[in-house]
């Protein structure tokens, strides 16, 4: 874990970021969860989010002196991707991110492989509750993963005392 304690810049990331928003999510990945298998070279995984997140999704990067160093993207109900770089997990940069996603929308799902406990715990932290369990055969890495959901809770509004004339 870094020891940096400056708060992050939460910034919406254009075109011109996607190699870098794909690169976070490879390190992150590859770092975490490292029996996973390299299926896509970084040029394809850029073109994924330049092709389909970011005409899709609203894409918003975490910044730390000019460096990106955290990335979601989501809509429709659906978190797609939420990556931090190793060295600056655990500082609240997720939570910040994630919390934008739980501002704009009252129901939120996402994925997650069974075996990403750090991930999985953190999910859970934010009150997500697991919905389902795969054994992996729909994903394209073939490994079990986890659906998960979170649902605003209701405003309650204050019930009217009686007066006490």
């Amino acid at each position: 874990m870094n020891d940096i304690s400056i708060e992050p810049d939460i910034v919406a990331l254009a075109a011109d970021h996607m190699q870098a928003a794909a690169g976070i999510r490879r390190v992150s990945l590859w770092q975490r969860l490292p029996w996973l298998p390299d299926l896509h070279t970084p040029a394809e995984e850029e073109q994924y989010w330049r092709m389909h997140l970011l005409p899709n999704c609203t894409i918003l990067g975490a910044a730390m002196a000019n460096r990106l160093v955290g990335v979601i993207a989501y809509g429709d109900n659906w978190i797609e991707q939420l990556y931090i770089l190793p060295g600056f997990q655990g500082m609240g940069i997720g939570s910040l991110l994630l919390g934008r996603a739980k501002e704009e929308m009252d129901e939120i799902r996402l994925w997650t492989f069974q075996r990403n406990i750090g991930a999985r715990a953190f999910y859970e932290k934010h009150g997500f509750t697991a919905e389902e369990e795969t054994d992996g055969a729909d994903n394209e890495e073939i490994e079990p993963d986890v659906l998960y959901h979170w649902r605003r809770r209701p405003t309650l509004t204050p019930a009217l005392q009686p007066s006490s004339n």
